[in-house]
C-alpha cells in the first residue's frame, strides 16, 4: 500500500497486519517504533559508518537491511526469509539499490539456515520473524539461542523483536532463555507495555559484552513514542522464576488481541 504522505514510501501488510514500512528515497526513515528501537541499537554497537556483518532472520520489506546499507556502507548482510513469494514480491516492487547494497537474500527457514551457517561469522543477528502475527515456536528455545550464539562473533549482539502482554509468560521465558546463553541482556519497550496496560512489541538485546545503556536510553527516550530500557537488577526481577524454554516445550508468542497491530 502506498503512503499518501511520502512519494515513494510503502506499507507491507501480511494477513492484514502491518509488517514493514519502506521509503525508497529515504532508507534511514524507520516508521515503526520497534524498527526505530532496533535501529538505535544498531547505531550504538560500533563507531558511526563502520561496516558490520549482519544476519537478518525474517526479511519483510527489507527495512533494516536498507537502513544498515545506508548508515554503514560496505556492510555484508544476509537476509533469511521463509516466504519465497513474499521475498519475490518485495524484490519486484521495492527493489534494493542496483549496486553496493551488500545484501544477499535466502529463501529458507530461519532455524534451518542458522544451523548451517558458519560459526563466528556475524557481528549482529537480528531476529524479526513472525508467522502471521506470532513468533514461531522453533525460534524461542534454548537450542535456538545457542545456535544464534554460535554464529555470532565474540563481541556480537543478538537482537529480537518480540510481542507480549501481561502477565508476560512468553516474554519472561524468552529473557530467561537468552540469559542462560548470554551474559548481558537489555529490554526496550514502551512503559505502557511494561506496566501491562496493553499488548505490544519489546526488543530483546543479548550479548557477551556490555551495551551502552546510557546512549540507548537517551535515544529511545527521545522518540515520538518514548521507550524504556530495562537491564541489570530490574530486568532480573522482571524475569522472576521464569525458566529457559526447551524445544519440546516451545510455543509461539501469544496471539495479539484484535486491533493490536491495526492500520491507521
Amino acid at each position: 500500500m502506498p503512503d499518501v504522505d511520502r512519494e515513494r514510501a510503502w506499507l507491507l501488510t501480511v494477513d492484514g497486519a502491518p509488517q514493514s514500512y519502506v521509503d525508497l528515497d529515504e532508507p534511514t526513515h524507520l516508521e515503526f517504533e520497534y524498527a526505530r528501537r532496533l535501529g538505535h541499537v544498531l547505531d550504538i554497537l560500533a563507531e558511526p559508518e563502520r561496516a558490520l556483518d549482519v544476519l537478518h532472520l525474517g526479511g519483510g520489506a527489507l527495512t533494516l537491511p536498507r537502513y544498515v546499507a545506508a548508515t554503514r556502507p560496505g556492510s555484508r548482510q544476509d537476509v533469511v526469509e521463509a516466504d519465497r513469494a513474499l521475498l519475490d514480491l518485495v524484490v519486484e516492487h521495492l527493489p534494493l539499490p542496483a549496486a553496493g547494497a551488500g545484501v544477499a537474500l535466502h529463501a529458507a527457514d530461519a532455524r534451518a539456515w542458522l544451523a548451517d551457517a558458519p560459526g563466528d561469522s556475524a557481528d549482529v543477528l537480528v531476529a524479526d520473524v513472525f508467522g502471521g502475527s506470532r513468533v514461531p515456536a522453533h525460534l524461542t528455545s534454548l537450542a535456538y539461542a545457542r545456535e544464534a550464539e554460535r554464529v555470532l562473533r565474540a563481541g556480537g549482539v543478538y537482537l529480537a523483536n518480540l510481542a507480549d502482554a501481561a502477565p508476560f509468560a512468553f516474554l519472561r521465558s524468552q529473557l530467561a532463555t537468552f540469559a542462560a546463553v548470554f551474559e548481558e541482556l537489555a529490554l526496550i519497550a514502551e512503559p505502557a507495555v511494561l506496566r501491562g496496560r496493553r499488548f505490544g512489541n519489546a526488543v530483546l538485546v543479548a550479548a557477551h559484552r556490555p551495551v551502552d545503556i546510557a546512549a540507548l536510553t537517551r535515544l529511545t527516550a527521545a522518540d515520538v513514542f518514548p521507550a524504556r530500557v530495562e537491564h541489570g537488577r530490574a530486568l532480573r526481577a522482571f524475569i522472576g522464576d521464569a525458566r529457559p524454554v526447551r524445544d519440546e516445550d516451545a510455543v509461539p508468542s501469544p496471539e495479539p488481541p484484535d486491533g493490536a497491530f491495526g492500520i491507521g
